[in-house]
């Protein structure tokens, strides 16, 4: 799970993390209220859109504004609108509230990040001497600029360990900014273990010029199989940033994930699903979806899962590819007919059913008058996925 950078803000402030004062507005007159405190006296103030996506910058979503009516301005033109970044897609991302924070002198940026060390079985902190909106780009062409350390679970963040991240930002052996840097990363890493994170990022860390350490942007994941432990966070969830047909199959209890192909793809399990996305793109065809229904689906989800792919306008053809254990593969054909009379098949439907009750569900889809393409095998159906996607000949 996602949240704004403003909540984010809230979150490592109890943590102890420096977190410069703001504001969210969510009108074009409480930002400019809120421009005419930070902009007094001939400072300046930042707009930045409050939007579950990066590279906000890049694609006007951060603004440095001089009055307040600049400010209100900005926010006319913000509010409302959709933001698109290389991390939304073409259709971009909602924007319906802004957060107006004072301007600050920076005299260096930096990275810093905590994350799961998947191979240590722990955490692993990575930081940078170059932040900001290019660490993309350093992290591809210069590695070696990147420190990465691991954090022991059982003996949770040791002080070498925040040694070793100042090392990286080039501070000074005992120097005030690396005393702030290891306050900082061990309130990081407790927020991380306590709130079951996925990703707690600060970027950019800034050094002021006044010689102090300030979070000026920040993001935070949560796992989705730890929020039951969180009522708190799972309140802070902007449903109006998530992708609606995700939302969608999360309420019938599936796990969807949108990508940019045009196979839709409806299996039970997730280690399936990840085996036909990519048997799929070795018959040079790409998946619309990663779908799972799950193993244990009643018909009803079945037909919701199908009306969720011939949804998609971007579909050229639907690969059902089961195997039937805890999921009985009749099931899955009533499912498939009941949802093929309620709405217009209008692409090609390839069908591989093995396991528990295959050869019902095959003649349940055979006595329904459902034109579908049977498929012998995962190989087989991949094939004829793809080609009737247009993507190779079978």
């Amino acid at each position: 799970m996602k949240i704004h950078e403003y909540q984010a803000r809230e979150l490592l402030r109890a943590y102890g993390a420096p977190v410069p004062e703001g504001i969210t507005a969510a009108s074009p007159e409480e930002v400019c209220t809120a421009a005419e405190r930070y902009c007094a006296g001939g400072e300046k103030c930042v707009i930045k859109a409050q939007v579950h996506a990066g590279d906000r910058g890049k694609s006007g979503g951060v603004r440095l504004v001089e009055t307040a009516e600049q400010a209100e301005e900005i926010a006319r033109a913000l509010l409302g609108s959709r933001l698109r970044t290389h991390q939304t897609g073409p259709e971009g991302v909602p924007v319906e509230k802004l957060l107006v924070t004072p301007a600050v002198r920076v005299r260096k940026e930096y990275y810093l990040s905590v994350t799961a060390d998947a191979e240590a079985a722990g955490l692993r902190i990575v930081a940078s001497g170059d932040g900001g909106t290019e660490i993309e780009e350093t992290a591809r062409e210069h590695p070696e600029r990147i420190e990465q350390i691991s954090v022991s679970l059982l003996t949770g963040f040791q002080a070498y360990q925040g040694r070793q991240a100042a090392q990286a930002f080039g501070f000074a052996p005992g120097s005030p900014q690396e005393k702030e840097l290891q306050g900082l990363l061990r309130g990081l890493v407790r927020l991380y273990v306590e709130k079951d994170c996925t990703l707690v990022e600060i970027n950019p860390l800034v050094l002021t010029e006044e010689g102090r350490l300030v979070c000026l942007d920040a993001k935070i994941n949560f796992d989705d199989n730890a929020l039951f432990r969180h009522p708190e966070l799972t309140m802070l969830q902007d449903m109006g940033q998530e992708d609606p047909a995700e939302c969608a199959a999360a309420a019938q209890g599936m796990s969807y994930v949108r990508m940019d192909g045009s196979v839709g793809c409806l299996v039970n399990g997730a280690g399936l699903a990840m085996a036909t996305m990519d048997i799929l793109q070795e018959f040079g065809a790409a998946p619309a979806n990663f779908l799972d229904v799950g193993g244990s689906a009643t018909a009803e989800r079945v037909r919701a899962a199908f009306e969720l792919l011939l949804g998609d306008p971007r579909m050229k053809a639907v690969f059902v590819n089961i195997f039937g254990g805890i999921m009985h593969c009749d099931v899955i054909a009533r499912g498939i007919t009941e949802a093929a009379r309620q709405m217009e098949l209008h692409v090609p439907l390839i069908v591989r059913l093995e396991g528990t009750n295959a050869r019902q569900g095959r003649e349940i889809l055979a006595a329904s008058g459902l034109e579908t393409i049977p498929a012998v095998d995962m190989a087989d159906g991949a094939r004829k996925a793809a080609a009737a996607a247009g993507g190779t000949s079978v």
